[in-house]
């Protein structure tokens, strides 16, 4: 699919779509638990669906309820885990010989159902779409053999890859450029075997904030654990049952970037409803970044009440900045863009991880900015980006989104102060976590 954005002033109230994470381990902890979990207001996204699809497969039910528009409003989820037997996938684990597992593009879900496999007897392989036959899990896959894992997966530890428990447990090193790998144990080492101590290593930590929101689960839970106050080691006993998980998801973070940029690029001013400041994602970070480049952002409301974030850009003179990335990679493709409409030069660093996502990010947005006129130069670790056009805005013309939802989305940002049209391909991947996004932008789609 192909999307034309015509540049014009982009105003409105937004709501906010649900987290990823938050849904996607909500979903995994009710899928896991002992009992019925109603998840209230979940992402209803490509990847959410994704790891929805999985969690079926194993043999959780899933109950889904929707509003009269047909937006999903809530899922009831019975849990995999019956206490009295204390055996994961209890229904299916003694009748079937595989489960056969598509994670479709969703990295979230392969990472962290991984490690859940491990718990079982019964062999679970996963696949995937191209882009996630293309993403190593091998620093994973090592970490489960240590533990007691059977692991097999094409070449560099990529999918198709098939595990199979049990988790005997031990000590195990772990280097993560992505989070994803450490969440993935913590949320497994507590389902493990009562008396089975599972100890954790992680010498190479990047996105810490995604650990501080999956710990947060584990403490609702009850779970005890030790660590270290850098995350640098862990020391988990087995024996836990999860009990269901219920609430309402947070709002995205992640997601709310984007029409936040769409008002800078497009000089207008949105509200932006449903947000959280005081919640563990790490992506908040991005309202002190703008603020910093001379963007007006203004918090209202309470916790009891609700929050509203307005992001004004019709009188703002954006200005260029130095940004650690490394808690907040995904932040890379939308932080470029505005830095391509800021007066000076961007330095985006410390973000070496974002080379390993559904795209090498770096050299994607480098690519794909440089067709707008605007001067990028790749890091090793990041990306400098000279801003403030010296003939006026950006060109418009051709792009790809590389199948990537977050370039697909910072690019229709960007279209919206561009010289001319700016026509994006691949631009369907953007459903991966906020449907009718393009469609926010009014994008025409064909």
């Amino acid at each position: 699919m192909q999307a034309i954005i015509t540049p014009h002033t982009f105003s409105g109230t937004v709501r906010v779509p649900a987290s990823k994470s938050h849904t996607i381990r909500r979903l995994l902890l009710a899928s896991l638990a002992d009992g019925v979990s109603t998840i209230e207001h979940p992402l209803d996204s490509l990847d959410a669906r994704s790891c929805l699809a999985v969690c079926r497969a194993l043999g959780a039910d899933i109950l889904e309820k929707t509003d009269e528009t047909g937006t999903p409003e809530r899922w009831i989820v019975q849990g995999l885990v019956h206490s009295k037997t204390g055996f994961l996938f209890a229904r299916a684990s003694h009748t079937r010989p595989e489960y056969i597992l598509d994670v479709g593009n969703s990295g979230t879900t392969l990472f962290l159902t991984l490690a859940i496999a491990a718990l079982g007897e019964t062999p679970c392989t996963f696949t995937g779409d191209e882009q996630i036959r293309r993403r190593s899990a091998a620093n994973l896959l090592s970490a489960l053999t240590a533990l007691g894992a059977t692991v097999s997966s094409a070449a560099n530890g990529c999918a198709p890859i098939t595990v199979r428990g049990p988790w005997k447990g031990g000590t195990c090193s772990i280097e993560c450029p992505t989070s994803q790998y450490l969440s993935a144990l913590l949320l497994a080492a507590p389902l493990a075997p009562a008396g089975c101590i599972t100890g954790i290593d992680a010498p190479l930590l990047n996105e810490k904030p995604y650990i501080d929101m999956t710990l947060s689960y584990l403490d609702a839970q009850g779970v005890p654990y030790k660590k270290a106050a850098d995350f640098s080691h862990f020391r988990i006993p087995g024996g836990a049952v999860y009990k269901p998980m219920n609430g309402t998801v947070p709002a995205d973070f992640s997601s709310a970037a984007f029409p936040a940029a769409a008002a800078l690029t497009g000089r207008g001013s949105v509200t932006l409803v449903g947000l959280d400041p005081h919640d563990s994602q790490g992506d908040k970070v991005f309202f002190d970044m703008i603020t910093r480049m001379g963007a007006s952002v203004v918090w209202s409301g309470s916790s009891s009440g609700g929050w509203e974030v307005t992001v004004s850009g019709n009188e703002a003179k954006l200005i260029a900045g130095d940004f650690d990335l490394n808690a907040a990679p995904d932040l890379l493709p939308v932080m470029a863009v505005i830095a391509a409409f800021a007066e000076g030069e961007t330095r985006l660093t410390n973000v070496a991880h974002a080379r390993i996502k559904e795209t090498d990010r770096i050299a994607v947005m480098a690519r794909e900015l440089g067709k707008l006129g605007i001067r990028c130069e790749e890091k090793p670790d990041g990306l400098v980006i000279r801003g403030g056009m010296p003939s006026g805005a950006p060109f418009g013309g051709n792009v790809d989104g590389h199948g990537d939802h977050r370039i697909v989305m910072a690019l229709a940002a960007a279209g919206l102060g561009t010289a001319g049209d700016l026509e994006i391909r691949g631009a369907e991947a953007a459903d991966v976590t906020y449907p009718g996004f393009l469609k926010l932008l009014d994008a025409q789609l064909k």
